[in-house]
């Protein structure tokens, strides 16, 4: 096992779509910079994401200089869209949270959207998140916040448990599912050099020189089942998981994590397990 350092970082600028991989990332308290500022919600104004809509996972989203993203997908045309100003906003239901955000200012984003999946949608962005959506109180210190992501501002993976999950996956009745990707999990920042499963016993870390708390360990859904290469479905992860990694009646992999300071972190960057 060598040193435990920050492996990779994925920031996904709008939720359930395929995103990118810096080197680097700035950290803000709701999470990394860009990270999931953006959804598509449906005509009740309820988010949409790979849990009803599998092919998200072949769409793509590249963040732009202010906030904008460049959305492409197979079989259409890329479409730039800018962030809009605040003149109004739309209620968004993501889970149980009411959250106020706003819609993008082209129709042709919705279009885009709608064609693209078949269903009529449209894209929505969170213009302050600062205020718009407090992390879930069970969990949260006062004040925190998060964006469109499904709880708290980052989640962290480890290569370890991967290959832990891998190896019980191919022991099991859906061995020709496996060996799955990272991808599957959809992780802010992966985490290498570490024995399987570590992270499970982690309350508070930093990466480099950012620290964060870990609040709550990450209860997987159907979303982990989806191929993120051809958006097919099978029963992997979580057939294992429900097996062997049933925790808190949760499936569980992966950990939240909340920012306790600002900074910037990269790629190669220690991580120092402090509590």
């Amino acid at each position: 096992m060598g040193r435990t350092r920050l492996q990779s970082i994925h920031v996904h600028p709008v939720k359930a779509f395929r995103g990118t991989a810096p080197r680097e990332a700035v950290v803000e308290p709701w999470g990394l910079a860009g990270d999931r500022r953006w959804v598509l919600i449906d005509d009740g104004g309820k988010v949409v994401t790979q849990r009803q809509q599998p092919r998200l996972a072949q769409a793509a989203a590249e963040l732009l200089p202010g906030g904008g993203v460049r959305l492409s997908a197979p079989g259409t045309d890329p479409l730039t869209v800018p962030a809009p100003r605040t003149v109004g906003t739309v209620p968004v239901e993501i889970f149980r949270d009411k959250v106020e955000a706003v819609l993008a200012e082209d129709d042709a984003a919705h279009a885009w959207c709608s064609a693209y999946l078949g269903a009529d949608v449209r894209l929505a962005f969170m213009d302050d998140p600062g205020t718009r959506r407090p992390v879930d109180p069970e969990y949260a210190l006062p004040g925190e916040t998060v964006s469109f992501a499904d709880g708290y501002p980052l989640l962290l993976t480890t290569t370890a448990s991967l290959e832990a999950l891998n190896s019980l996956i191919a022991q099991g009745d859906h061995a020709q599912e496996g060996p799955l990707p990272m991808n599957r999990f959809r992780p802010n920042v992966v985490v290498s050099g570490t024995a399987a499963w570590a992270e499970d016993d982690w309350s508070r870390i930093a990466i480099g020189e950012v620290t964060f708390r870990v609040p709550k360990k990450c209860g997987r859904c159907v979303v982990t089942t989806t191929d993120q290469a051809t958006a097919e479905r099978g029963r992997e992860p979580l057939h294992t998981l429900g097996r062997h990694r049933r925790l808190d009646g949760n499936l569980v992999f992966g950990q939240s994590l909340v920012p306790l300071s600002r900074g910037t972190i990269r790629v190669g960057d220690p991580v120092t397990i402090l509590d």
